[in-house]
């Protein structure tokens, strides 16, 4: 979603031991010091144009580093390389070094990323231009991303994830209220399916059973059988509906609720919701899992904040002030293989 308040219309994831000044494709950018471990978090302020570097451990903000104009989603490459921010309003993408932070390199000319993502076997990268109405399929052989194809999707294209079979890409379209299925290797559309009140947030059931949508316009979750086209169920869950996150447990994902300031646990083997995480900032979004799978955090984008929530008591136990409308997180210390199902 954009970074605009919701409010305003409920349709609308370093290794170094010093500070380092950097200087890439004419921007200049700011000192950060990085500690001789991976306990980093990085956070998006799209608000600010810029990353804040989070201290794991102490739960401090250590330092912040320029972006691009609306960097709201991130995505490690499948080498565990560079961390990629695409910057949607600036029009380009910033490889970052996952464990220093140092700006890689910077790709320019790739329109309006707002979501982006890798298929399981690597082999395309894909961008949802939210503002531009359209999806963009691109080759990727390691190091370059190379445009092979630009499919119209009106209107408002915004989160996507994958088949396993590395033939399928499904994209949100939120102010037509559908689901979109593109055809990676002939890169055409098969399909899209109404399922109600501006959709986001896409989330694959194990084995690709069925497809959850955060309904963000509503209050529930979507359960999509795509292989028959067809709407199974509704969730109840809290307005706004949004994003989600795999606990890793083999039975629970969190759904954010932007509006009602709530996560949702689900229970994707019944899919029925099993519990609620009140007493949250404003505007749940984002959310990343910290590496003992114990605590949750959670970027507030209303409040200019991050949440941390121990699972075992399903209680926000603390928060850190971050810039403003925070909104794509990352961990330093997750484990550098690409997961399929980015959240």
């Amino acid at each position: 979603m954009p970074e605009f308040p919701f409010i305003a219309s409920t349709k609308a994831h370093f290794r170094s031991h010093c500070a380092t000044a950097l200087l890439m494709g004419g921007l200049a950018w700011g000192t950060l010091a990085h500690a001789a471990d991976d306990n980093r978090v990085i956070v998006l302020d799209s608000g600010e144009a810029q990353l804040s570097l989070i201290d794991e451990a102490s739960r401090t903000v250590v330092g912040t580093e320029p972006t691009g104009k609306e960097p709201h989603h991130l995505m490690i490459t499948p080498d565990g390389k560079s961390l990629i921010v695409a910057d949607s309003v600036s029009n380009d993408l910033m490889f970052l070094d996952p464990h220093t932070g140092k700006v890689q390199r910077r790709v320019e000319g790739i329109e309006d990323p707002y979501q982006l993502g890798f298929s399981p076997d690597h082999k395309w990268f894909v961008t949802a231009g939210l503002r531009l109405d359209r999806v963009d399929i691109y080759s990727y052989n390691g190091q370059d991303v190379t445009l092979v194809k630009r499919i119209p999707l009106a209107k408002t294209p915004s989160h996507i994830t994958f088949a396993s079979d590395n033939k399928t890409v499904f994209v949100t379209l939120q102010d037509t209220g559908e689901v979109a299925a593109i055809d990676l290797p002939t890169q055409t559309v098969l399909w899209k399916l109404h399922i109600g009140d501006t959709p986001a947030g896409l989330w694959m059931t194990p084995g690709d059973k069925y497809l959850l949508v955060g309904m963000t316009g509503e209050d529930d979750v979507a359960v999509v059988d795509w292989h028959n086209r067809t709407l199974v169920k509704k969730i109840q869950t809290g307005r706004g509906a949004h994003n989600f996150r795999n606990l890793d447990d083999g039975k629970h994902v969190a759904v954010t609720n932007r509006v009602e300031s709530t996560i949702s646990i689900l229970d994707y083997t019944t899919l029925t919701k099993v519990a609620d995480i009140t007493g949250l900032r404003p505007g749940p979004d984002d959310m990343e899992l910290s590496a003992d799978k114990r605590y949750l955090w959670v970027t507030f984008r209303f409040a200019k904040h991050v949440g941390i929530i121990d699972l075992t008591t399903r209680k926000l136990i603390d928060t850190i002030a971050v810039g403003r409308s925070p909104h794509g997180i990352y961990f330093a210390n997750s484990a550098p293989v690409y997961a399929p199902n980015p959240d």
